[in-house]
C-alpha cells in the first residue's frame, strides 16, 4: 500500500483515508463493523468532525482499543476560544482519547491567525502545547483562504476538495503544498458523487505523492473497493485517461460539488442534489432519481423564496438560484421524454 507523509509531520499513513462524514447516517452496530474493517484492512487515518453528529463517538466506540495504531483528525466550526475548547473537550471525550493528532478549524470564512481578534489561534497553539493536539490543520472549500493559509506558515495541513476534475488553480495549490511541505488532504475526491469511477478516481489521487485522499464510505462494498485498490493499486491507462477527459468536458463549468454550506434551506429544498439533478440523471439509474418521491423534492425549488442564503453561502460563487432553476427544467423534460 502506498503512503504518504503529511508535509513536515510525523504522520505517515496509508494513501487511503477513511472520510468519517457519512457514518453517522447510520447504525453504530454498522459503523463500528465498516471502521474495524478498514482498520483491519490497513486505514489508518481517520477524518471526522463535531459537526458530524455522532462520527466522532462511533469511531471511539469501535477503535479506541487501537488507538496509538491509528491517526485521527478532527475538526472545529468554533467562532471564538471559549467556543474552541468547549469542541475540544466534547470531541476527546467523544474520540475516548486524550490527543488528536490533527486538529483543523472546519472551513472558516478567512484564516484564523494570531492577534486577528478571534482568540481562535492562540487557542490552538495553547491546545497543542498542553498535548491534547499535535498538529494544527485548516479545511476550506475557497481558493483564497487556502492559499493564504499555506503561505501563512501557521498551518501544517491544509483538507481541500481535489479530484480528477481539478481545475489548474486547483492542482497549483497541491503544487504549494508540495513546495512548502504542507500536508495536503484531499476530500471529495469523487466529486460529491459526481464521479463514479472510483478506480479511475483512485489511479488519479495516485499520481500526487504528497496528497492523501479520504473516501466518504457508509457501505461495506464501497470499502471493501477502496481496500482492494490499496492492495493492487490501479494503473493510469490509457482508457482511463481517455474517460476522465470525457468528464471534464461533462462537467466543467458550474456545477454543484455537493459541499453542503447552502443549507438550511428556509423551504427545505434539497439544494446539493437539487443544484446537480441534470448531472446525476445522466450518471446513475434514473429510475432511482424518476420515484415519487424525488419528484415531490424537485418541485420545492418553485417555492424558493429568492432570499439567497444559497449563493452568498456558496463557497465557489455559484449562482445557485438559477442553477436549481435550469435543473427542475432540465428534470422535467427528462421525464417527459422517459
Amino acid at each position: 500500500m502506498q503512503r504518504v507523509r503529511l508535509g513536515k509531520t510525523s504522520i505517515v499513513a496509508n494513501k487511503n483515508g477513511f472520510g468519517a462524514l457519512p457514518i453517522q447516517r447510520i447504525s453504530s452496530e454498522d459503523a463500528k463493523r465498516i471502521l474495524l474493517r478498514a482498520y483491519e484492512g490497513g486505514i489508518n487515518f481517520f477524518d471526522t468532525s463535531r459537526a458530524y453528529s455522532d462520527s466522532e463517538e462511533k469511531i471511539g466506540m469501535a477503535l479506541s482499543h487501537v488507538r496509538e495504531k491509528i491517526y485521527i483528525a478532527t475538526k472545529t466550526k468554533a467562532k471564538n476560544a471559549d467556543d474552541f475548547w468547549m469542541d475540544l473537550k466534547e470531541s476527546l471525550k467523544a474520540l475516548k482519547t486524550d490527543y488528536i493528532d490533527i486538529y483543523q478549524f472546519h472551513n472558516p470564512s478567512f484564516c484564523p491567525k494570531p492577534g486577528d481578534g478571534t482568540g481562535l489561534y492562540e487557542a490552538m497553539l495553547e491546545a497543542k502545547e498542553k498535548g491534547l493536539i499535535r498538529h494544527i490543520g485548516i479545511t476550506n472549500h475557497r481558493m483564497k483562504v487556502a492559499v493564504e493559509a499555506v503561505e501563512s506558515g501557521l498551518y501544517e495541513t491544509i483538507q481541500f476538495p481535489f479530484s480528477y476534475l481539478a481545475t489548474e488553480e486547483e492542482l497549483g495549490l497541491v503544487e504549494i503544498c508540495r513546495e512548502r511541505e504542507v500536508g495536503f488532504i484531499a476530500m471529495k475526491s469523487l466529486a460529491g458523487g459526481l464521479i463514479n469511477n472510483s478506480r479511475a478516481a483512485y489511479a488519479h489521487q495516485s499520481l500526487f505523492e504528497n496528497v492523501l485522499p479520504i473516501w466518504g464510505v457508509q457501505r461495506l462494498e464501497e470499502l471493501d473497493e477502496f481496500l482492494e485498490y490499496g492492495t493492487n493499486p490501479p494503473e493510469m491507462t490509457p482508457e482511463m485517461l481517455d474517460l476522465i477527459e470525457k468528464d471534464k468536458m461533462i462537467l466543467s463549468g458550474d456545477f454543484c460539488r455537493g459541499c453542503g454550506y447552502c443549507l438550511p434551506c428556509p423551504v427545505d429544498i434539497d439544494i446539493p442534489n437539487a443544484a446537480r439533478m441534470s448531472l446525476l440523471i445522466r450518471r446513475a439509474p434514473t429510475k432511482v432519481f424518476f420515484s415519487e418521491d424525488w419528484q415531490i423534492k424537485m418541485k420545492k425549488i418553485k417555492d424558493c423564496i429568492e432570499c439567497h442564503h444559497c449563493s452568498d453561502n456558496c463557497p465557489y460563487g455559484l449562482d445557485t438560484h438559477n442553477l436549481l432553476k435550469r435543473n427542475l427544467k432540465d428534470y422535467e423534460e427528462s421525464i417527459q421524454k422517459a
